[in-house]
Order: C-alpha cells, then sequence, then structure tokens
C-alpha cells in the first residue's frame, strides 16, 4: 500500500516565549502528546530549524496510509496551546509511487535516519513531460549516477501531482550536509537540470525528538527528563 507523506512547517509567534513559564510548558506538553499520540502506531520525526530559518522553527514529518489520520492529526495538533500563538507557513503533502526511471521501490514508510534532513518542493517545466518517454529516462540516467556518487546522502523523494502545489516534494537526509551541498552543485550540471521550474524554498532541518525540537523554542524543558 501507498503512504501518504506530510511535512509541516511551523513558526511559533516570538510573543509567546514571553508568556509565563508555567503556561508555555502546558502549551508544550499539549503538542507533545498530540504528537505521541499519533506516533504511538504512525511514523512521526521532528526536526529544528531554530537558528536557520527566520520564517519557520520546527518541522513534523508524519506517514501514514490514509489522508483521514493526516486531517485528524492536524485537528488534534490545532487544539494544542502552542498551535494558537504559531501559523503554518509552509506545509507539503505528497505519496511514495515507484519510479518510472528506476527499479527501486519504495512504497512503505522509511524514517530519515541521517541527523540533518533537507527538504523542498520541486516542478519540471512542461517541455520536460513533452518529451518521449524513452529520452526523459535518458537524461535522468546521467541524474541517477551523480546521487549514486554520493553514497553518504540519502533520497527520500515523494510524489505531489494534483494532491498539491508542487509535482514533487524532495527530501534528502546524511550526516554530511556537506556532501549534500557538493551533491546539488554537481547536479546543477547536469541534463536534467534545464527542464527543472521551481525547487525553493529549500530547508535545512536538524532531526531531533519532539521534546528536544520544543525545547529549542524557549530554552525550557517540557518536563522533568526531557533533557534526559
Amino acid at each position: 500500500m501507498r503512504h501518504f507523506v506530510k511535512y509541516t512547517f511551523i513558526k511559533v509567534d516570538p510573543a509567546w516565549r514571553r508568556l509565563d513559564p508555567a503556561q508555555r510548558l502546558a502549551d508544550k506538553e499539549e503538542f507533545l502528546a498530540a504528537c505521541e499520540d499519533f506516533g504511538s502506531d504512525h511514523l512521526l520525526q521532528a526536526f529544528t530549524t531554530v537558528g536557520i530559518r527566520g520564517d519557520c522553527d520546527l518541522m513534523i514529518s508524519v506517514e501514514c496510509e490514509n489522508l483521514e489520520r493526516i486531517h485528524e492529526f492536524g485537528v488534534v495538533l490545532n487544539q494544542s496551546g502552542l498551535m494558537k500563538w504559531s501559523t503554518v507557513p509552509y506545509a507539503y503533502l505528497g505519496m511514495r509511487k515507484g519510479s518510472e526511471y528506476s527499479d527501486e521501490v519504495r512504497y512503505e514508510p522509511r524514517p530519515f535516519k541521517g541527523d540533518f534532513v533537507f527538504v523542498y518542493p520541486f516542478v519540471k517545466n512542461r517541455e520536460w513531460y513533452g518529451m518521449e518517454a524513452d529520452e526523459r529516462w535518458r537524461i535522468m540516467q546521467e541524474h541517477i549516477q551523480v546521487g549514486k556518487e554520493y553514497p553518504a546522502v540519502d533520497n527520500h523523494t515523494i510524489y505531489s501531482f494534483g494532491l498539491d502545489d508542487q509535482e514533487f516534494v524532495v527530501a534528502f537526509d546524511t550526516n554530511d550536509p556537506g556532501a549534500f551541498m557538493d551533491l546539488v552543485h554537481r547536479l546543477r550540471t547536469t541534463e536534467a537540470s534545464a527542464y527543472t521550474e521551481r525547487d525553493t524554498p529549500s530547508f535545512t532541518c536538524i532531526r531531533t525528538s519532539v521534546e528536544r525540537a520544543l525545547i529549542a523554542l524557549d530554552g525550557d524543558p517540557v518536563s522533568a527528563d526531557a533533557l534526559a
């Protein structure tokens, strides 16, 4: 069964950090409880962007078998005190799907394992889809081969055709941000790159627990053992 994937980027109002510590703790505990409930039987991972981007503070990635569950999670998350002080400047939805350019099939949930995750929406121009399938396959083989030259960087691309504004959501994880930067630099030289319509904004995220992502918002613990 193909699974849905959702990346939600959250920005917290700076005024929230001026609230009483007890209120901030309660707000974070509600957010954490919603994530723990969903994560008990579905894949949920947290990432912090504090100090890296100015337009978002954390990202939650979830993966499950249907849209209804993603919707329900969003409803519960919005009921938390923290979300009452937050906006969602970016959110990307997609599905797992086998690539027409590779034999590799990845339908099941697959967690990020690297310390760093890089996410961006991706759209190809219409000229790309006007080419014969064999020609597109030929061009993509160079693109795929370049990716294989960077084994420390793992690809987690999902498909969004008709589901969201972009055609793909591209995500990579690695322990070496420099290797990812070098990979993207090299990919700019491939023939396939000429058919890119859009591949921004690009998010650099640090993989962490939900607790630590929440601690990064104000520096205060979520619970007594949160820093253990």
